[in-house]
């Protein structure tokens, strides 16, 4: 296996890997009614910024530039960094923290820098926006690249199955709430 093998292993083990990760996050999280309402405080604004940019991008057809797009170059990106941080937060565990931290430089990084790959020879202006738009911590105001975008679309953010991360989500915040009370009463 070489380095450049590496986005793709990356790529398929990510999911799987969130599984094993998701185990272990129960075990270790000591959830409390405060520190989950302080994680929610990024939960929420995660999910938005996921399902904001699901609603703008055409996957392979054409680059997405409105919406949040014109913010970050990975929305979906940054939306899931704020709610696992959000969920590192609630399960008050610095280990999940370190967890997500290397995650993130060894799955996530990877996989992005792979895509940008794919989206510079898919797209000549990928360039121009990649100029403008920074690759995760957004700008202040959104750049105006190229033709106006359409603004979001439900059909969009439906057929992108986005609704996927509000469902296990509340899965996520049931299942911290379930641990803490049943711990509570086991002690």
């Amino acid at each position: 296996m070489s380095m450049s093998d590496w986005p793709r292993i990356a790529r398929r083990i990510r999911v799987p890997l969130g599984f094993v990760l998701a185990i272990a996050y129960f075990w270790l999280a000591r959830p409390t009614w405060s520190f989950i309402g302080y994680g929610a405080i990024l939960i929420v604004p995660g999910l938005l910024t996921r399902g904001l940019a699901s609603g703008h991008v055409h996957k392979n057809e054409a680059l997405a530039t409105s919406g949040p797009y014109g913010y970050t170059r990975n929305p979906l990106y940054l939306g899931s960094l704020l709610m696992g941080i959000g969920f590192a937060v609630a399960a008050r565990s610095w280990w999940i923290g370190l967890a997500l931290v290397v995650m993130f430089f060894a799955i996530y990084l990877p996989v992005i820098r792979d895509e940008e790959k794919f989206l510079r020879s898919k797209f000549p202006d990928f360039d121009e926006y990649a100029r403008k738009v920074p690759r995760m911590l957004p700008r202040i105001i959104p750049a105006q690249i190229g033709e106006p975008g359409g603004g979001f679309s439900m059909e969009l953010y439906l057929k992108h199955r986005e609704y996927n991360a509000l469902i296990g989500s509340v899965v996520l915040l049931v299942a911290l709430i379930l641990r803490m009370t049943l711990l509570r009463r086991v002690t």
